[in-house]
Parts: C-alpha cells; sequence; structure tokens
C-alpha cells in the first residue's frame, strides 16, 4: 500500500487512481477516511483524471499520532503528499473538515500547484460562535460531541450516521450500508485523533485564510445541513473567497458525497474540466 512519510515519521496513507489526466485530490471528512471518496474517485479516474485521497494523519490506514491533531499540521502533511507525488495544475476538493484542511493548504503553502478548489460542506469560516463570531454554533454543540467520543464512540457514530449527517432524521431513507460505511470508517480513526480534531473543525479560525485564495474557487453545500450550517459555513466562505461560485443543494444536508453522488460528480467534472 503506498505510504508517504512525513518530517515527523508520520506514515500518511494514500490511493492514487488513474492515469496521467488532470489530478484532482479529496479530502475526507471527520471521522472518516479515504474511503469516503472512494464513489467520487473511481468516478474521476473513469473520465479520464488522476484521483488521489489521503487518510489523514489518525485516520484510516495512516498513523495514529499523539500529536500534530490539528490544522496547521494535517496542512503540512497534505503539503509532504503533493510535494512528493510532485503534482501540478492540481483541484484541491475538501468535505467538511477536508474543506478546511484544502483551504488551510492553499493560505499556508501557497497556490503554485493548485489550479484549482472546490469546498462541500467545508467547515470555514470558523463554526464556535466566539465574540467576533456571533452567528457561530455554542460551544455546548462541541462539547456534546467530545463528550461522546470520550463515553462512547461507537453509539456517537451511530447516532450521527442514523441522524443529522445524512438527513436520514428527515425522511429516513438513508441506506443501512451508507450509515454502517460512516460507523466503520469512525471506528478507524485513532481515539485521541478524533477527539482532537474536534477541535480542529470547530475552532480553527479560517477567515483570514479565505482572502488568500487566488485561484478559482466552487463552493457547494447543503441549505438543510445540520451538521455545518450553510448560513454560517458555505454561505460566507463564498462571500469571501475573490470570485468564488457557489451551488445551493436546496434541503439537502452535510453527507452530500453519499447522499447526492450523481450530482455532485457532475459537478466536480464540470468545473475541474472548465
Amino acid at each position: 500500500m503506498p505510504y508517504v512519510t512525513t518530517d515527523d515519521g508520520t506514515e500518511i496513507f494514500y490511493k492514487d487512481w488513474g492515469g496521467d489526466g488532470t489530478p484532482v485530490l479529496l479530502s475526507h471528512g471527520w471521522p472518516l477516511n479515504s474511503d469516503a471518496w472512494e464513489s467520487a474517485a473511481l468516478f474521476l479516474a473513469s473520465h479520464g483524471h488522476r484521483a488521489i485521497a489521503h487518510d489523514r494523519r489518525g485516520h484510516g490506514k495512516s498513523t495514529q499520532t499523539w500529536t500534530g491533531n490539528e490544522m496547521d499540521t494535517y496542512a503540512d502533511d497534505l503539503a509532504c503528499l503533493i510535494d512528493h507525488l510532485d503534482l501540478q495544475g492540481l483541484t484541491l476538493v475538501g468535505h467538511s473538515t477536508g474543506g478546511g484542511e484544502v483551504l488551510h493548504y492553499v493560505a499556508r503553502h501557497g497556490s503554485a500547484r493548485v489550479a484549482k478548489l472546490i469546498l462541500v460542506s467545508a467547515v470555514p469560516p470558523l463554526m464556535v460562535r466566539t465574540d467576533d463570531n456571533p452567528n457561530g454554533l455554542p460551544m455546548d454543540v462541541f462539547d456534546g460531541i467530545r463528550a461522546g467520543e470520550a463515553a462512547n464512540r461507537s453509539q456517537l457514530y451511530r447516532d450521527l450516521a442514523d441522524g443529522p449527517f445524512f438527513g436520514n432524521n428527515r425522511a429516513g431513507d438513508v441506506p443501512q450500508g451508507t450509515r454502517d460505511a460512516f460507523w466503520l470508517q469512525g471506528l478507524a480513526s485513532g481515539t485521541r485523533n478524533a477527539y482532537e480534531c474536534i477541535a480542529a473543525f470547530s475552532a480553527t479560525d479560517f477567515r483570514p485564510d479565505l482572502a488568500k485564495v487566488d485561484v478559482p474557487t466552487l463552493v457547494i453545500h447543503g441549505d438543510d445541513d445540520q451538521i455545518v450550517p450553510f448560513e454560517i459555513s458555505g454561505k460566507l466562505s463564498a462571500e469571501k473567497i475573490s470570485g468564488a461560485e457557489l451551488l445551493v443543494y436546496e434541503g439537502r444536508p452535510h453527507g452530500l458525497p453519499d447522499t447526492d453522488r450523481d450530482r455532485l460528480h457532475a459537478d466536480i467534472l464540470a468545473f475541474v474540466e472548465r
């Protein structure tokens, strides 16, 4: 299996599918891994592109590190992978926490290798409520997730999958296999890694990063996202990134890579090939 080793000895697992076409790197959400993007990677590779997806440190097959479970290190790990593969003209795609990761990569490492950016149900600009972010979610929300992670992470992942992540609590129509895959991927993460990543996705202030984006950007978000509400995330990111295009999936939930697979694939492909 392919791995790249970072400066601190962490082994980052990645998939590299397809041929020599335009590279597209897909970054997953919490507490998942690269399997969350496998259908999109297969679709893109089948359409002539090179699809790369990695397991964030502490997730999936990557090293379960004790340290580095924060956005600066996530972005540096991503830079290590991109440099290792010598990717050029790259489209970065990030879902949820992965959206923060790819945005922070551009802000921290620049866009010399990046041609385009796609944020899907992504956590920027800032999820948690603060004095200068009064519309954010109260800290109690994230403390509750941390409490669930510490007490019974298996049940937490089951509750998220059966409820708000895919919007199953709205219509009860999300296939059991989809929900089981979320649970299984979650349990493949390290417990400390998943716990600390809650702060990484909720309390990292990406607002300074938005102004540093200098490549064409597509923001995709469901307006019934119960995990990362549209009004405090995708809507604001599209407003703050110069020239960004916004696609709103009306009435759709957080887990778009599964719930709206065909539509999302088509929108990603169209933007990559534009």
